[in-house]
């Protein structure tokens, strides 16, 4: 199994497309890319945590690779606006892909660059690639929540596999 963590707005949408994306073992909400004291929700939220709401990924690289993990990740978001996606602004809900591997930082970064030069979004890619650093679980009720709600409308729209054919 291998780890993969990214951040694109609400983790309630992201954590959501990728629970149920074949090869993903386990996706969970939560916190990454700040003050490793401060990451509960209500501190999150006021934006001065530096932390980014954050899904992480347990997946099996035999059935699906990262590569695939990060087109389906820019499928799910807009990665062209700046600490925000959607009615969601903030630091918190930037575009973040956590790498946990040398490996993983050169994929993320060669797919950016392809991105760009085949101009896939109308503005530039504002998406960070940084390294992993300590991923602090979401509360419970963030977990699984649209789950849980079943009558509240999801965060994230998946464009069709066709958006980023050829990749």
């Amino acid at each position: 199994m291998e780890v993969a963590t990214f951040a694109g707005g609400c983790f309630w949408g992201i954590e959501h497309h990728f629970k149920n994306t074949e090869g993903v073992r386990s996706a969970v909400s939560g916190y990454m890319g700040g003050d490793p004291k401060r990451a509960s929700y209500e501190e999150v939220c006021k934006g001065d945590t530096g932390h980014a709401e954050a899904v992480r990924i347990v997946f099996d690289p035999n059935e699906i690779t990262y590569k695939d993990l990060l087109k389906i990740f820019f499928r799910m978001h807009d990665p062209t606006t700046l600490n925000r996606q959607g009615p969601d602004i903030g630091s918190q809900y930037r575009s973040v892909i956590f790498y946990h591997s040398f490996e993983q930082k050169e994929i993320a970064e060669k797919l950016i660059q392809k991105l760009l030069t085949l101009k896939v979004f109308h503005s530039p890619i504002v998406t960070e690639v940084s390294h992993a650093s300590v991923f602090f679980e979401a509360e419970q009720y963030h977990q699984k929540f649209f789950e849980k709600n079943p009558n509240r409308h999801i965060c994230h729209v998946l464009r069709p596999e066709s958006f980023l054919q050829g990749l």
